[in-house]
């Protein structure tokens, strides 16, 4: 129904949400990039309000460029919108739970040990976004080490890296299996097609080799 999960998942915040010019920027990246973009709403500030009014304004977005539109821990405003799905943290319902309510809708799940890994996929989630507990700036090397063991517990369910993710983060990601991975900072703190593009195609050049 959804297709497959998008290689590049570009979270924000409350100062990305805030931006006036937000949602003709993301456009911009969606109408660039279409399936292989998820934009992440992710606010804690912010009314619930204002999050169903950019939700239903990259909705429109997203039914023409096949990119996903997620909202963080908020089921009920990705369901009221009509977008794509919704990412789960650990604030948010357990996946269980967010099944019985949003049977069919794309859910995203956030895991953070790899014991949890298997668990979460078998129990509905969508995707799995793995980052290590701690400082999102963890070496490389234990990045790319607990990726491959992410990817292993959860058995054929796609994983999303996450963690300082860097252009060049990027390539070691995909060659460690991750299914896609997620950034913030280096998107919105530049030009934002372009910075897609370097992220995209440092993915691409891991899968490759």
């Amino acid at each position: 129904m959804h297709g497959s999960v998008p290689a590049l998942h570009i979270l924000t915040n409350d100062v990305v949400l805030a931006d006036p010019g937000f949602v003709q920027v993301a456009t911009a990246v969606m109408e660039a990039w279409g399936p292989r973009i998820a934009i992440h709403l992710r606010a804690t500030e912010i009314t619930a309000r204002r999050l169903v009014e950019l939700s239903l304004q990259l909705r429109v977005v997203s039914e023409k460029t096949r990119s996903w539109v997620l909202v963080h821990d908020r089921v009920d405003i990705a369901m009221v919108a009509g977008v794509t799905g919704a990412q789960l943290t650990s604030r948010s319902l357990t996946v269980v739970d967010a099944r019985r309510i949003a049977p069919t809708i794309v859910l995203g799940a956030s895991v953070h040990a790899t014991a949890d890994a298997w668990i979460t996929a078998q129990s509905g989630a969508t995707f799995l976004v793995a980052g290590p507990p701690g400082d999102v700036k963890s070496e490389q090397a234990e990045l790319s080490q607990f990726v491959r063991d992410v990817v292993d517990a959860a058995e054929g369910c796609p994983v999303i890296a996450i963690g300082g993710m860097t252009p060049e983060r990027a390539y070691e990601m995909s060659r460690s299996g991750a299914s896609g991975i997620a950034a913030m900072r280096g998107i919105w703190l530049d030009d934002a097609v372009s910075a897609t593009h370097r992220y995209l195609a440092s993915y691409d050049e891991g899968l490759r080799r």
